[in-house]
């Protein structure tokens, strides 16, 4: 058990390990258990890795993708950090057979070799684990990403049948109303002939009553001219 004394000075000795205080200082904290950098939210690529691969590889993802929106260029950039993450895990598997900072491990702590195959295989279970989750991160986000392409397409051909729709019933009522006008016109015309026809039949029946008129007038001067004539000629033989 513990005295006082003891109990004070480890809360003395506490005061001094606060940890780092200036920003540099807990930036380089951060990096202490940094050595796969297959956990955490940072992604970072490695000394041993090619930075102008991973470029290559997320400009070719970017180019083939296409990203239109912030939402798709994120999405395309988690699909080249998972598949970065995933190559580096399958390249630490390979290591685990092979890697010598284990054997050297193995003789400086002088442990059985049955021990440092047992840490071989978690290691390599461990990492084969997170190639996994990271393949399954990229089928995610390349999933994730044609569905919402998919979502705005479905968008774009819905916005494009309802103003398909709106013009075809703009267009019908148009010519509904050409139809409507057409047929005012029709009838106009129809009742415009009507009317001329109606004159027409007026006209001819007042010059046949004219006609009549002046034949029956013809015959009573015809028939006044006739006894005027016999008249006259009875007249004569009465004078002589």
């Amino acid at each position: 058990m513990s005295t006082e004394a003891q109990i004070r000075a480890n809360q003395q000795n506490a005061q001094h390990s606060t940890g780092p205080i200036t920003g540099e200082g807990k930036a380089a904290s951060c990096q202490n258990n940094f050595k796969y950098g297959l956990t955490g939210a940072s992604f970072t690529v490695l000394d041993f890795e090619d930075q102008d691969e991973y470029d290559h590889v997320l400009c070719g993802l970017r180019f083939e993708h296409q990203p239109s929106t912030m939402t798709e260029s994120i999405l395309v950039e988690k699909m080249a950090q998972s598949y970065w993450l995933s190559k580096r895990a399958l390249y630490l598997q390979d290591q685990c057979a092979t890697d010598e900072e284990l054997t050297l491990e193995q003789q400086q702590m002088d442990e059985p070799a049955v021990l440092s195959e047992v840490k071989t295989q978690k290691r390599f279970a461990l990492f084969l684990r997170y190639q996994t989750t990271n393949d399954r991160a990229f089928h995610r986000c390349l999933a994730d990403l044609l569905k919402l392409r998919a979502e705005k397409r479905r968008s774009r051909l819905d916005e494009a049948a309802l103003s398909q729709r709106a013009e075809d019933a703009k267009k019908i009522g148009f010519e509904s109303q050409q139809r409507h006008e057409a047929e005012q016109s029709r009838k106009a015309a129809a009742e415009k002939r009507k009317h001329e026809l109606h004159e027409f039949a007026v006209l001819l029946a007042e010059a046949k009553l004219d006609h009549q008129f002046i034949l029956n007038s013809n015959a009573k001067l015809a028939s006044h001219a006739a006894a005027a004539g016999e008249n006259c000629s009875l007249e004569a033989p009465k004078a002589a």
